[in-house]
This record gives C-alpha cells, sequence and structure tokens, in this order.
C-alpha cells in the first residue's frame, strides 16, 4: 500500500536555507532497507530521515491520510497548537459563542506560536451567524504610519522593494481591534474572561513544540545577520532568546512576563488600553528612541471594518472570500477557471489535473499582482474579476499538453508566515479566522516590557508609480492572510483555511478540489500531497523574481512518479519539496436528521490538534 513518507510532514516554511532544501529534497529512489540513511534519531537533530520507511496502515479512510476528523454535537476547534485548541474549547463549555472562543485561541496563539502571530500583526475573520443565517466578514488591517511618505519609503527601498525587516516595514497592528470588534457584536463572555488562559501561559510557562522552537532558533538567528536594517534586536533576543540568545530547544519551557502584564492591560481596558493607554504610549516612545515612524495618533485613528465577502459557485458549493486589501479572490478565481474542466475524470493526483490547478493559479496570480489593493485608495474591479464570463475567457487559454508562455493579466474594463483556525459553537456559529505578522515573526522589533513583536506587513506595498497597491501614507498594504469559507444555500458547510503566504489560495483552492471533485473528508483533503507554484509576478513590484518566464512547480513527496514524469515532459520545471505546502484547519458542519453534528480536522504538517465535544 502506497504511504506518505516522513519527508511528507516537513516543516511549512518559505525560505528555507538551501541546505535544509536539498534534505528535504525527494530522494530519487528509496534506500535499501537498513542502507541509507540514520540508524537513529540523534539528540539535538530537528528530523530523522529514512526515506525508504513509509508511516503505518489505518485499516479505513484514505491510505495517505494520518488520522480522520474528530467529531461532537456543541463545539469544535483547530488549531496549530493544542494549549489554543483546549483555550477555545475552555470557552465554548464556559457558554461562550465561537468568537469567544476564537479570541482566547487567538490569544494563546501568539504567545505559543509566536513565529506565525502575534497581537502585533492583523487579523481577518469571516462569521457564520446563525440568526442572520449569512456570513459576515471582518477586516482588522492596519494603515502605514501617517508621518512617513513615500520619498523616505524609496531612499530604504532594496532592489526596488522596500525591506523585510525593522521599522520601515511596520504598519499599525490590527489584531486587538479587530477582537473587539467581533467581540462587541458576537460575544458572550465578558471581555477579561478571554484572557485567562494566555496569561497562565505566559507566567508560568508552556513546553516549545518542536516545529516552532525550530522556527523561533531560525528567526532570530536571522535577526542577528548583518545587513537586516534592524535598528535594535536587543529586546526580541531577552523575550524570545533563551539558551543565550538562541531560542528554545523542542519541549523546552517558555515564559513572556511581559507579554502576560500587556494581556492584564488588555483585559481590563478593552482596545483602548492597546489603541490610547499605556500600551500605546510605550509604542510611541520606543518608535521615537529607535528612529522609526510609528505614532500614538495612527494607534488612536485604527479601526477595523464589518465587510461583505465576495462568493462563486463551485460544483454546486457557495466558495467564500473576502475582498478589502487581501488575496482572497484569488482562489474564486482560480475555481470559476478550474470548473471549465473536468477535473474528476483527469484523475485524483494526475499530471492533468495538478497542470489545470497551476496553470489557473498563474492566469489569477497575474491579476493578483496587477490589480489587487486597498480599495479606499483604489477602484479593484473585484466583480469582473472573479465572473464567470472572465473566467471562462481565461480557461480557453490554457492548454492540456503544454505551458502558458508568457501569462498576462486580463485587461480590465475602463472604469505572506500566518496562523490559521477555526472554531464553531452549539448554536451554530462558525468562526473562520486568520492573524499574522506576516514574514515568520515579523519585523524584529519589541517595544520596551510589552512582549510582542510587531509586523512587517508593509514590505508588501508597491513602489511602481501607477500601481494600486503603491506605497502612501495611512494606507493598508496588500495582504496575503485570507480566511475561507463554504456554505450551501443558507447552510454552513466548511470554515477553513490554509496558511503560508501566497501558498493560501493555492492550498484553499487544493481543500475544494480535494472534497468536490475527488470525495475526500476534511482530514485527507489536508493530508493529501500538495503542489505550490512559485514565480508568478508579486503585487509589491517584483515582476521578476528570478525563477524563470514559468516559475518552479514545487510537489510534495506523495505525488506519484509517474505524475512528475508526465509534469516535466508538458514543460513544468519541477523544484524540490522545500517544506511549503502551507497549514490547514478546518470545521464541518453536518447533519444527522435534526442533529447537528461537527467535525474538525487539524495540519498533519504542523503542531497544533482538532477537538470537539
Amino acid at each position: 500500500m502506497h504511504r506518505r513518507t516522513l519527508l511528507a510532514a516537513a516543516p511549512a516554511a518559505a525560505l528555507l536555507p538551501s541546505t535544509l532544501a536539498a534534505q528535504t529534497a525527494r530522494p530519487k529512489a528509496a534506500a535499501e532497507p537498513g542502507g541509507a540513511g540514520p540508524s537513529g534519531w540523534e539528540a539535538g537533530e530537528d528530523r530523522f530521515l529514512r526515506p525508504d520507511v513509509g508511516g503505518g496502515d489505518r485499516p479505513v479512510g484514505a491510505s495517505f491520510a494520518s488520522r480522520t476528523a474528530v467529531y461532537g454535537l456543541n463545539g469544535a476547534a483547530g488549531t496549530a497548537h493544542p494549549l489554543a485548541t483546549l483555550a477555545g474549547i475552555e470557552m465554548l463549555k464556559r457558554g461562550g459563542s465561537a468568537v469567544d472562543a476564537a479570541i482566547a485561541i487567538n490569544a494563546c496563539l501568539g504567545l505559543l506560536e509566536p513565529t506565525a502571530n502575534g497581537i502585533g500583526g492583523d487579523v481577518y475573520a469571516m462569521i457564520w451567524d446563525p440568526k442572520a443565517k449569512k456570513l459576515a466578514g471582518l477586516a482588522g488591517s492596519g494603515k502605514s504610519p501617517r508621518g512617513l511618505d513615500l520619498a523616505t519609503v524609496r531612499s530604504r527601498a532594496k532592489g526596488g522593494t522596500l525591506p523585510a525587516y525593522g521599522a520601515i516595514s511596520v504598519s499599525v497592528p490590527g489584531a486587538i481591534d479587530g477582537w473587539w470588534t467581533m467581540h462587541q457584536r458576537y460575544g458572550k463572555l465578558p471581555w477579561k474572561e478571554l484572557f485567562e488562559p494566555v496569561i497562565a501561559h505566559a507566567e508560568a510557562g508552556a513546553p516549545v513544540p518542536d516545529m516552532i522552537a525550530y522556527y523561533i532558533r531560525r528567526s532570530l538567528a536571522g535577526f542577528r545577520q548583518p545587513g537586516r536594517g534592524i535598528e535594535e534586536i536587543d529586546n526580541a533576543l531577552q523575550t524570545y532568546g533563551l539558551n543565550d540568545g538562541q531560542g528554545p530547544a523542542a519541549g523546552q519551557v517558555f515564559r513572556n512576563p511581559d507579554l502576560a502584564r500587556t494581556f492584564r492591560l488588555i483585559a481590563e481596558g478593552g482596545r483602548d488600553a492597546f489603541y490610547e493607554g499605556e500600551i500605546a504610549r510605550t509604542i510611541d516612545a520606543y518608535f521615537k528612541r529607535i528612529g522609526g515612524w510609528l505614532r500614538y495618533e495612527d494607534l488612536k485613528a485604527h479601526r477595523s471594518e464589518w465587510i461583505a465577502p465576495h462568493k462563486t459557485g463551485y460544483r454546486g458549493t457557495d466558495v467564500y472570500a473576502l475582498g478589502a486589501n487581501t488575496q482572497g479572490i484569488a482562489t474564486l478565481q482560480m475555481l470559476n477557471i478550474l470548473e471549465n474542466f473536468d477535473l474528476k475524470g483527469a484523475g485524483f493526483q494526475s499530471a492533468l489535473s495538478i497542470h489545470l490547478q497551476a496553470e489557473a493559479k498563474r492566469l489569477a496570480y497575474e491579476d493578483r499582482a496587477r490589480y489587487y489593493a486597498d480599495p479606499h485608495f483604489a477602484k479593484v474591479p473585484v466583480e469582473w474579476l472573479i465572473s464567470k464570463d472572465y473566467a471562462a475567457e481565461r480557461a480557453k487559454l490554457i492548454r492540456p499538453d503544454r505551458l502558458l508562455s508568457p501569462v498576462h493579466p486580463g485587461q480590465a474594463p475602463s472604469r505572506g508566515d500566518t496562523t490559521y483556525f477555526s472554531c464553531a459553537d452549539k448554536d451554530g456559529m462558525m468562526v473562520s479566522m486568520i492573524q499574522s505578522n506576516f514574514r515568520g515573526m515579523g519585523s524584529g522589533l519589541v517595544a520596551d516590557g510589552l512582549g510582542f513583536m510587531f509586523q512587517d506587513r508593509g514590505q508588501l506595498f508597491s513602489l511602481a508609480d501607477g500601481h494600486p497597491n503603491i506605497y502612501a501614507p495611512g494606507k493598508r498594504p496588500f495582504q496575503t492572510i485570507i480566511p475561507g469559507f463554504a456554505a450551501r444555500g443558507d447552510v454552513p458547510w466548511m470554515s477553513f483555511g490554509v496558511m503560508g503566504g501566497d501558498m493560501q489560495p493555492q492550498g484553499q483552492a487544493q481543500i475544494m478540489i480535494n472534497r468536490l471533485d475527488y470525495g475526500l473528508e476534511i482530514q485527507a483533503a489536508g493530508d493529501s500531497p500538495r503542489w505550490h507554484h512559485e514565480g508568478s509576478s508579486e503585487t509589491m513590484g517584483e515582476d521578476s523574481p528570478g525563477l524563470g518566464p514559468d516559475g518552479v512547480l514545487r510537489l510534495e513527496s506523495g505525488v506519484p512518479d509517474a505524475t512528475r514524469r508526465r509534469l516535466a515532459d508538458i514543460g513544468w520545471t519541477l523544484g524540490e519539496s522545500d517544506g511549503g505546502f502551507g497549514r490547514y484547519q478546518c470545521v464541518e458542519h453536518r447533519v444527522d436528521g435534526d442533529t447537528r453534528v461537527y467535525a474538525a480536522a487539524s495540519e498533519m504538517r504542523a503542531d497544533g490538534c482538532a477537538l470537539a465535544y
């Protein structure tokens, strides 16, 4: 029986060092038993690699699945850390809403998984309101500092783009106001109760899982490299740098008393404590001290906004995405194009199926680079981009036996690391939520005594004249983080997401295709081997990524050899499996007669888990 190998469990990340990328490459041939590869897992090693050894065999379900979904009647949650999942379940058992659970989860993840998120970043959510029988969208995205002008930004540019780290990349953190806005409408428990779990973990400490420890160590090593442009890193090293600044080892207990104090202020003072109180004044003083631009006035002016999600139909299911300044509609564009092809007939994990999906991605991402931006500053032709007629035109460009080259955006008519989680409550409310500091841990900057790092989301502005996403003071940058949701009429179906920069729309589309075209249940849909195409034009103006005219198509190790050979024959440049295939969580709503049943799944490529009760 074909099984995924240990290689398929490679950690999700972009920008792996070349040495690690080489280690994660799929072997040319299986090693002889007892031959190549280590005979044991040495202390201090991150991986135990035996390419000739597969996983165990489950008696039910997909042969490549790591496990099956968990089921419950009253509530469910899936996150990237077990303690965060438990915090969400605890809030649900107290009588809290799914929004209460989501806030408690997100607060814990900022402490427990600082490599992917934190209160120095932004947040987006889609919330199924069971009373209204409709989906609400929330955009908690912060703006660039009003005192930072385009000329100054351009003077700090490197290679035509904004630097990835330091104060020039920092925009207003939107997470806390996003939580507050959601809680005001949908919360049941008192605000301060939501932060009891994270405060307890921050003070008592929590063991760091293997992958998170690995990425903290890598991030801190990166911050210390010369030429990063980070104004100061002492605070970051003091906050996260156990073991003489190197970072925690797997299983080592991590405490963050500064973050506990910050959360106590937020628990007592609400969003105003962060944006107008002591925390805001500390942030203002810090950026003045290091020569940055974020100010008290920027924080005070910040507000989240409720937005209507966009949707399209795919194989009889409504698939939703947030517009605003995100890449969410790329998922809808891909699915609209692919609806013109018989993916089921092409075959699961076949070369034709993957070829068609990757070509749809390339077409959608050219539009992403050309049109997506903050709609308060640019007119984004969303309805045209997600229309079925436009998708049919684009689908005609795809050929089953060769690559489309070059790829261009459509002509409009005239007129990035992340954490994702999902939860649901006994009343039928479902929350799909995503939160991020953007690139790994973020900008490298931690304000004095606050215990969290600021996002570097501002790097995603373009510096090209006339581009809709060009930098401007008080403007929201293009966002990679996108929650996912699917429904059937006025009945919710799936609250889901796939984390990981440009992988997110690609991953969301693959989940929907695995479910609707290939009939996989929610855990197998996530465990299935994934593809990841890199090299499309970027919204930041990086139109020459350096990966060749057609980019690179990366495949996980579980993709069949025959599929690989055929894709190469078609003309795809196949890259090494580098672990950058995203991380997925999902809660599914089912009905058994008159009874609601939740099924929850969690990503086997991460340290988390799903629970239901």
